[in-house]
């Protein structure tokens, strides 16, 4: 029960040499190393190393500020106390000059050159600095009385930098603006903040380094699972196992699952490759028995004889070469195809046959099912040309008969006829290759087992039963159904 060659001709569903078959120049394309971005673990430690050196340096600048700035308060805060001090000490004399009327504790402002100073100046009186001063001065700025104590660095000592501090008071019982100024070396304030700055660095340097330790241990443990799946990976290219079974980490756990889905995949393909070698092989064993009797006992109608068969031959090439494509389309997962427009096109090649045949078919007219079109048309072909032939001549194809209105549900297609329908214990056994019920008509009894395997390829079933309308066959067949494209 085929579907004849004026079918497929006039469908255009078996023609041969589409291109899509891979050539000389792609054999080797398997052995080509593919491209690659690089090192994931080494952009991985770049990422860390670059990261980790922003954060330390933008801690490390903020701890040094912070540090530094504290340093210094404290240091500023003792000069300002040694300087609210002689304030607190001051007073004026009778001549209008500044005494002071306790001397200041620390015993470094008696020492020449001891680093540690004191100044008073006023307009129009001579500037009185301390001993320690020996024989210089402090070069002040003149303040307005009442300013908040002025912090600065000095470098007016070309051999002692210096911090100081000023203020300017107005001393009861006199009208002058005094400057109080103390000065002290920063030798002292410089090494605290260079120790600071040592510690900070060599702490962040061991930190950095220790980060840098853990982040290619990281790199180095967390891709271990990728190199435990190349092992195996290579062991089944090694020994014949065909499945990746060693325990990995979750995260590693979907791309293993995917290639043990490819793996399984590329078996089935094989094996759908060694059924289609044994169809086609089933297939041409008859026409060629054929040929070589009529050719050895010098029949009359050798000529006739050769041409026939080599038109069956031709059919069942086509086909399995059709089918061969359909596994590899399948796998693109891209069909689209209109089954309103394959019914239609398979209608008017049937009718050219069977022109008493009535033929009535209903269905939606956007229905798209996830199958490639030939494929579709050499379905449709067998099942509509079987009922065309075997009916009583009456065709009735519904489209979509089971639809829940979901749209997502597999599409289904009954086909049925008024015939005598196949017994319910045959409708088994009518599905294998070579099957026929009625042999008073011409076919290879491949049309329903070439419908079964191609649905199978796409995920399709196809079963038989009896319809209620018309009393014959019905051929319930279900396709994937394609999902409708929505306007951008």
């Amino acid at each position: 029960m085929n579907a004849p060659d004026r079918i497929s001709a006039s469908l255009g569903a078996g023609e041969a040499g589409t291109g899509n078959e891979p050539g000389a120049a792609g054999e080797n394309l398997g052995e080509r190393a593919p491209p690659h971005t690089g090192s994931l673990a080494r952009r991985m430690m770049v990422i860390s190393a670059v990261w980790v050196s922003i954060l330390l340096l933008s801690g490390g600048f903020a701890l040094d500020r912070t540090l530094v700035a504290l340093v210094e308060r404290n240091f500023d805060d003792q000069l300002e106390y040694v300087q609210t001090a002689l304030i607190a000490s001051s007073e004026i004399g009778p001549d209008g000059e500044v005494l002071l009327y306790r001397p200041l504790g620390d015993q470094r402002f008696l020492e020449p050159n001891s680093g540690l100073y004191w100044q008073i100046s006023g307009e129009g009186h001579d500037d009185w600095p301390s001993r320690s001063l020996w024989d210089r001065t402090l070069q002040v700025r003149q303040q307005s009385p009442g300013d908040e104590a002025e912090f600065y660095n000095s470098s007016q000592f070309s051999d002692e930098p210096l911090r100081m501090v000023e203020r300017s008071v107005i001393l009861p019982g006199s009208d002058t603006s005094w400057t109080f100024a103390v000065a002290s070396a920063r030798e002292e304030l410089d090494a605290q903040i260079a120790r600071i700055r040592s510690i900070l660095f060599w702490s962040f340097a061991v930190l950095a380094i220790g980060l840098l330790i853990l982040a290619a241990l990281q790199s180095y443990f967390g891709l271990r699972p990728l190199r435990r799946v190349r092992e195996a990976i290579q062991r089944i290219r090694t020994t014949g196992t065909n499945r990746v079974t060693d325990p990995l980490p979750y995260e590693v756990q979907p791309l293993v699952q995917e290639l043990n889905a490819l793996l399984a995949h590329s078996e089935r393909q094989a094996e759908e490759a060694r059924t289609h070698a044994g169809n086609l092989a089933h297939a041409l064993k008859t026409p060629l028995t054929v040929v070589n009797n009529a050719a050895t006992a010098h029949a009359d109608d050798l000529a006739d004889t050769v041409i026939r068969e080599a038109r069956t031959m031709r059919r069942h090439v086509d086909h399995h070469l059709a089918r061969a494509r359909a596994v590899g389309r399948r796998a693109t997962g891209l069909a689209r195809t209109s089954l309103n427009d394959s019914a239609a096109a398979v209608q008017r090649a049937v009718e050219r046959l069977y022109a008493h045949v009535r033929f009535d078919i209903d269905g939606p007219a956007d229905l798209l099912v996830a199958i490639e079109r030939q494929d579709l048309d050499e379905i449709l072909g067998n099942l509509i040309e079987n009922a065309a032939k075997y009916g009583g001549g009456s065709v009735f194809v519904t489209l979509d008969a089971e639809s829940d209105g979901s749209g997502t549900d597999p599409c289904v297609i009954w086909v049925e006829d008024d015939g005598m329908g196949i017994p319910e214990e045959e409708r088994i056994r009518i599905f294998d290759r070579g099957a026929r019920l009625d042999t008073g008509k011409p076919g290879t009894g491949l049309g329903l087992a070439i419908v079964r395997d191609v649905a199978e390829i796409y995920g399709g079933t196809v079963t038989l039963g009896e319809s209620e309308d018309l009393g014959g066959l019905l051929v319930r067949l279900v396709l994937p159904r394609a999902e409708q494209l929505r306007p951008d």
